[in-house]
């Protein structure tokens, strides 16, 4: 999905902030996962899972973080839907964006 939304200089910084808060947060809650996975392994087989564990995360993070203004929406939605980011950092965007935002996640509380 495309979203063809003119972005002003003020919106782009606010935007920017709430996508590094909730990479921030995406990170941080793998390398605690990682840092329990470590402690508790027992195996080599145990680190390799951890090595595909990791991989894993690093392929899933860098397809939910898609930082492309036609993309944003989507993302933010994303981001909030899974915890990574609270919608108040988002109050610095327009009230159409916001909306958007909003109807793709009451959209998924449906389905």
């Amino acid at each position: 999905m495309n979203f063809d939304l003119k972005w002003s200089a003020s919106e782009k910084k606010v935007a920017r902030a709430a996508f590094d808060k909730a990479l921030e947060v995406a990170l941080g809650k793998t390398l605690a996962e990682f840092k329990k996975k470590a402690s508790d392994a027992a195996t080599f087989s145990d680190m390799w899972e951890i090595e595909d564990y990791l991989r894993q995360q690093r392929r899933n993070l860098e397809q939910i973080f898609d930082y492309r203004y036609s993309q944003l929406i989507l993302v933010f939605a994303g981001l909030i839907r899974k915890g990574y980011l609270d919608e108040k950092l988002l109050a610095g965007l327009s009230q159409d964006k916001r909306e958007e935002i909003s109807r793709f996640l009451a959209w998924h509380a449906r389905t």
